[in-house]
């Protein structure tokens, strides 16, 4: 499968059944899922693996990425560190469709605390369905990453 139809899914050990279901959804729309676990309920880091599945993205080695931990917030934090990255934490599908359509995200972050299965499959549908729009959102685009070349 070609990397723009893979997505890279990782989370904390709160998120693993929602994880799962997401990965299955988006299996069966075509996409490749890339699941990098962890697979184990025993409690675990959410900064390292929302790193890790960040990495994967500004690697180019998958297209867009979806991770998860309780609220959300923590994982998407610490995959935003990576540069050249830009991941948004979402409880519903107008913030899911934004963050594509005007700020080029790559990465979507769910709370699996926060939102249940059926809504955060509909999350998933919004990001994954939206292109960026270019145009002035580009410019600002360029002016969220400006910090990191300083």
């Amino acid at each position: 499968m070609t990397v723009s139809k893979r997505i890279v899914l990782s989370s904390d050990h709160a998120a693993i059944p929602l994880r799962q279901a997401i990965a299955a959804h988006i299996t069966a729309q075509g996409w490749e899922a890339v699941d990098i676990g962890p697979t184990t309920p025993e409690s675990t880091h959410y900064p390292k693996h929302g790193a890790a599945a960040a990495r994967k993205v500004a690697s180019g080695d998958c297209r867009l990425g979806i991770i998860l931990c309780g609220t959300g917030q923590g994982i998407m934090m610490a995959a935003n560190k990576v540069p050249g990255i830009r991941c948004g934490v979402c409880s519903d599908t107008f913030s899911a469709k934004m963050i594509r359509a005007h700020n080029d995200a790559q990465i979507l972050s769910i709370g699996a605390r926060v939102v249940g299965e059926g809504l955060a499959l509909e999350i998933v549908d919004a990001f994954l369905n939206t292109e960026f729009e270019g145009g002035r959102h580009a410019t600002r685009v360029d002016m969220i990453e400006a910090p990191e070349a300083e």
